[in-house]
């Protein structure tokens, strides 16, 4: 492996400083931006939607996995200010496995709301567009006995390395055990394939609507935004993590003496990684572009405690 210059070697703790402060700043606004905009959500979805639809499900197990990454920014945040993990092995492994669970759902159920969409506008006729609540309750449960066997080999995995005190699903390995390989294709393969798939659905929608002459009406260009701001989620969230991870992959192999590009790679996919949790704090909007119901609700709700507010300041008066 190349020396590192006397430069670079100088330039590292700044950089790690830099690294750990942006983490820690991340962890946090995801923490207080997140948690109340899942709870507001939960809520809406638990006791003011007066009826469910298939969209409507798949949203609403979206919210349920958003607080898989609420529980476990604390503990990531906690690392970042000490430095190291301290939380033992076994939290550790089920710790990364709640995290890649949530990953996972959250691509599936934004790309099955997207394909929802796509059926309605693009084949109203089809099966799969007139599929009930139930059904889609059904299929919402084989999405989460995929997405819990996809995380299984993390559990299995030796996550944890007590001399450095880290605990990550992505590390250095001289030889890469056969969980962690699967976990880095299962990483790659669950960004690419859906958004593909969301960009095809768009422009399908779009061509569509526009092929009717319907997009410049309400319900047209209200479903072009549904999946145009799904795309923006799910291209902001997921795809930094991935490109810079597939750099650090592509430095490693060709590139095996030039450490410090490495290690520059690595610290930007550490940043990005912390990217991916961003989308408990930025579902909502989905939730609100998605469906007029969500929406309806949200508002009824915010007028409902104005008024009721506006009441109460008139009795005082």
């Amino acid at each position: 492996i190349r020396s590192l210059s006397v430069h670079e070697l100088k330039s590292f703790p700044h950089h790690c400083l830099h690294l750990r402060k942006a983490q820690i700043q991340l962890g946090l606004a995801i923490e207080f931006l997140g948690l109340p905009g899942t709870i507001v959500s939960l809520w809406i979805f638990c006791c003011c939607m007066k009826s469910w639809k298939p969209h409507t499900l798949f949203l609403f197990n979206l919210v349920l996995a958003d607080f898989l990454v609420l529980i476990n920014v604390p503990f990531r945040i906690d690392t970042h200010l000490r430095g190291k993990w301290v939380f033992g092995r076994a939290w550790c492994r089920i710790s990364l496995f709640m995290l890649t669970v949530n990953r996972s759902a959250s691509i599936a159920f934004m790309t099955a709301v997207a394909l929802d969409r796509y059926f309605k506008v693009v084949h109203p006729h089809h099966c799969i567009s007139r599929i009930t609540s139930g059904r889609a309750g059904w299929l919402a449960g084989l999405i989460w006995v995929a997405v819990v066997a996809r995380g299984i080999p993390l559990l299995t995995a030796n996550l944890f390395h007590e001399a450095s005190g880290r605990c990550r699903s992505f590390n250095s390995y001289e030889k890469d055990p056969v969980p962690i390989k699967l976990h880095y294709i299962a990483f790659i393969a669950e960004f690419l394939l859906p958004w593909f798939l969301l960009l095809f659905c768009s422009a399908q929608i779009a061509c569509q609507l526009r092929r009717r002459r319907l997009d410049r009406q309400v319900k047209g260009r209200r479903a072009i935004k549904a999946v145009v701001v799904i795309i923006l989620v799910f291209t902001l969230c997921f795809m930094p993590s991935v490109i810079t991870g597939l750099v650090a992959v592509y430095i490693k192999k060709f590139y095996p003496d030039d450490c410090y590009s490495y290690t520059k790679a690595t610290e930007l996919f550490k940043i990005c990684i912390v990217l991916t949790y961003l989308n408990s704090a930025l579902d909502p909007i989905v939730y609100t572009f998605s469906s007029s119901m969500f929406r309806d609700a949200l508002k009824n709700s915010i007028l409902k405690d104005v008024l009721q507010i506006s009441f109460q300041g008139g009795m005082t008066a």
